[in-house]
């Protein structure tokens, strides 16, 4: 079937008044990002958009647009003129992507109150011809399918099927955070979760050649690529040389306390780099009692070290609902591929989980870490996901 336009609903945005054309305006620029190449015209207004299709496949910008933050849902529609036969048409047209027996109904939105034929006598019009020429049931409390007749102005919009965008607000409108980004299976699905809340990321990784391998760098840079292809944006990733500051505490701080040292630097670091770029929090993938690392007094222990907000969109999720969601986001195959990062190679043998504050403090001592941490900063190399930005190294920001 040929579709002429895709119907694009705000949801959460229209609960927005005087700010409304900002919020509007950032999706806007994010739906023609994730359709850059494609041959389409965007229409926005208060309380929907448009998308105008030339001969462009309607369900790959629908699969396209589905990440994309601030859709709530979105609908192929076929646009014709106001003829009560052009109608019946299509309506026959829609009713015969349905299976044999699921039932149906119309309902009608009567925008442009002129028009000759009232709400209801135009359900009937059109549900009765269905009915007649394809003995399809009708149910109208609960139908399997409903045909959705618009009489606009301009013309008829009808449509049959209503697909879920991922709802929130567009990125750009909740400020800027950075994202402690591994690996593995969580820390992008907690980009992906406040993403979702309008706030724009930065990602950094902590890379530890040779113990970490070239593969494992590249497995994270796929999952930045990812979540910016999903969500329609370019996403810088900060790439932190830690070789040296993990084998400084592999060296000198007991095993039981190594992890939450080397958790205690790594927000350090994300704090200094989310003051140079102008971000407001810190954002990672922990989630209560997964991990040792992982209990509220490592957390606490480990939060001493920062003044700014930590924050953690997962932490109170089952790791089956976070399995789920990064199938969802689509990066649950990149995330499982066996390339380990720096907190895996050395993953002591007995973490502390109730690591106390003094002992991490005294062991601390033995390691004069500011001038390694100020090393790693300078050495900062920048990934750009758009790539006709060119790679850099963070000194060159300063």
């Amino acid at each position: 079937m040929n579709y002429d336009l895709i119907l694009v609903r705000y949801g959460e945005l229209t609960l927005k008044k005087k700010n409304r054309k900002m919020f509007i305006g950032k999706l806007v620029s994010q739906i023609e990002q994730a359709l850059e190449g494609k041959n389409v015209v965007v229409r926005a207004n208060r309380d929907r958009m448009y998308i105008e299709l030339d001969n462009e496949d309607a369900y790959d910008i629908i699969d396209r647009l589905k990440h994309v933050n601030g859709i709530l849902s979105m609908s192929p529609i076929i646009r014709l003129g106001k003829s009560e036969d052009e109608m019946k048409r299509v309506a026959l047209e829609l009713e015969s992507t349905f299976n044999k027996d699921d039932t149906f109904k119309v309902e009608v939105k009567r925008v442009d109150k002129s028009f000759h034929l009232k709400t209801h006598d135009i359900q009937q019009l059109i549900g009765g011809y269905v009915v007649r020429e394809t003995n399809r049931p009708v149910n109208i409390k609960q139908p399997d399918h409903t045909i959705m007749i618009e009489v606009r102005f301009e013309g008829v919009y009808m449509y049959s099927e209503v697909f879920e965008g991922n709802g929130g607000l567009p990125l750009g409108t909740g400020g800027k955070t950075v994202l402690m980004l591994s690996g593995g299976i969580d820390s992008p699905v907690a980009g992906f979760e406040i993403m979702k809340r309008g706030i724009e990321i930065e990602a950094i990784h902590y890379f530890s050649p040779p113990y970490t391998s070239e593969q494992s760098l590249e497995k994270v840079k796929k999952l930045v690529d990812i979540m910016a292809e999903k969500t329609g944006v370019s996403i810088k990733m900060h790439i932190v040389p830690f070789t040296k500051i993990q084998t400084a505490i592999y060296d000198k701080i007991p095993d039981g306390y190594s992890m939450t040292t080397t958790r205690r630097v790594m927000l350090i670091i994300a704090e200094r780099l989310a003051k140079s770029i102008g971000a407001e929090a810190i954002v990672n993938g922990e989630n209560i009692g997964q991990v040792a690392s992982q209990t509220l007094t490592s957390m606490n222990t480990i939060n001493q070290v920062t003044n700014f907000p930590v924050l953690r969109p997962l932490l109170t999720y089952e790791k089956n609902e976070i399995i789920q969601k990064s199938m969802y986001y689509g990066t649950y195959e990149t995330s499982i591929l066996p390339y380990e990062d720096c907190c895996t190679i050395f993953k002591p043998k007995k973490p502390k989980t109730q690591p106390n504050l003094e002992n991490v403090e005294k062991y601390e001592s033995n390691i004069d870490f500011m001038p390694l941490i100020e090393e790693a900063l300078k050495d900062i190399e920048i990934y750009h996901t758009n790539s006709e930005e060119k790679n850099s190294k963070f000194s060159d920001l300063l």
